[in-house]
């Protein structure tokens, strides 16, 4: 059954969420940039990660507490490598150091084929499919991962919360091949916990084998769940533990110690990030089949894959393409009345006028 949602002027949602994030101490540049990010996952349909999530997070973990300093600057670190860069955000909110980072990664594949950026002391950059999606649509290779906010999910096996929900992204230039880019983004949990609050204001079950209770007992309630499990047990228990081991190399400390400032006296309490940015020309082998160039050969790729009675199954990235021809179409970003109710709490907190609801157009999807 289709779902109706009102549609909000972008420059009205990027007005509340900026005085937002100025309110809170942040200068115009980052709260810009942030209410910049929200609108993409808003755009995009990833309502685990728009504004409210991200200010919530900011609230819990940023700003209004440890994890974030308004104002921060980036501080770069000597390295012998050209092609890579390493970074202490000195706590800068997350999507401004994430969007710079890219940037960088993009300018050093420019350069030499290949780019990273290696962040150390950041604040956690919510969607990271936000970032890949956008190279990827200017013709790079683009990856991503991070350590999430806090450990909050249960490693295979085990019985205590020691790993992240800890996201892999990965976007891919084929916009020409199947008219968006391809962007594999994934918690390493069955869900993100941005999911399980999603679900409770919408007063949504979870899906089951997803979350437990505080006794450890597994729960489809959204307001019961404790903790999070990964998802294809010891495999996604091997994807989060890649990054918190490539934190480890970075400088990132003790996972149950991220963002619990009360436990982290004396040692470190912040997230890490990782980027890379590939040209694709640095990788063209030149051989491919039949005389086709590599745009051509990563077309008849796709189509191989999606041909042979396959031809109903969805790429990653379909779904947020798909949901930004809708907010296209509508005119506006699409929220529910429950995201509407969250938005006017934030504009009451930074004394700006609530939105006149009543004024705005509705859409189905």
């Amino acid at each position: 059954m289709p779902e109706t949602y009102f549609v909000v002027p972008e420059t009205a949602h990027n007005a509340l969420v900026q005085a937002a994030y100025q309110h809170r101490g942040y200068h115009a540049d980052e709260a810009a940039e942030g209410a910049r990010f929200c609108a993409e996952a808003s755009r995009h349909g990833i309502r685990t990660h728009n504004g409210i999530k991200a200010l919530h997070l900011d609230h819990l973990f940023g700003s209004g507490s440890k994890g974030c300093v308004p104002g921060a600057q980036i501080e770069e670190k000597p390295s012998k490598f050209k092609a890579a860069k390493i970074w202490n955000a000195n706590r800068k909110l997350g999507q401004s150091t994430a969007y710079r980072a890219m940037e960088e990664a993009i300018r050093l594949a420019d350069e030499f084929g290949v780019g990273t950026v290696s962040v150390d002391n950041a604040f956690h950059y919510l969607w990271g499919g936000g970032y890949v999606m956008d190279a990827a649509r200017r013709g790079y290779i683009a990856y991503t991962n991070c350590t999430a906010a806090l450990a909050e999910v249960v490693p295979f096996g085990g019985k205590f919360p020691t790993l992240g929900t800890n996201p892999h992204s990965w976007g891919f230039p084929t916009t020409d091949a199947v008219g968006y880019p391809i962007v594999i983004d994934w918690a390493t949990s069955v869900v993100a916990m941005g999911r399980v609050q999603q679900l409770a204001r919408e007063g949504k079950s979870l899906p089951p084998d997803a979350a437990v209770d505080e006794n450890g007992a597994p729960t489809t309630d959204p307001k019961k769940a404790k903790y999070l499990v990964p998802f294809g047990a010891h495999k996604g228990y091997g994807l989060s533990l890649i990054n918190e081991i490539v934190a480890g190399f970075i400088g990132g400390s003790l996972p149950t110690l991220r963002n619990r400032w009360d436990k982290a006296e004396g040692d470190k309490g912040t997230c890490c990030f990782f980027f890379q940015v590939m040209h694709p020309e640095a990788i063209n082998g030149g051989a491919f089949a039949k005389g086709r160039n590599q745009s051509e050969n990563v077309k008849a790729v796709i189509a191989d894959v999606l041909g042979h009675g396959n031809e109903r199954c969805m790429l990653p990235g379909q779904l947020e393409a798909g949901w930004a021809k809708h907010t296209a179409a509508a005119g506006g970003l699409l929220f529910t009345k429950a995201e509407l109710d969250a938005f006017d709490e934030l504009a009451a907190e930074c004394g700006t006028a609530v939105w006149d609801r009543i004024s705005f157009a509705t859409y189905a999807v």
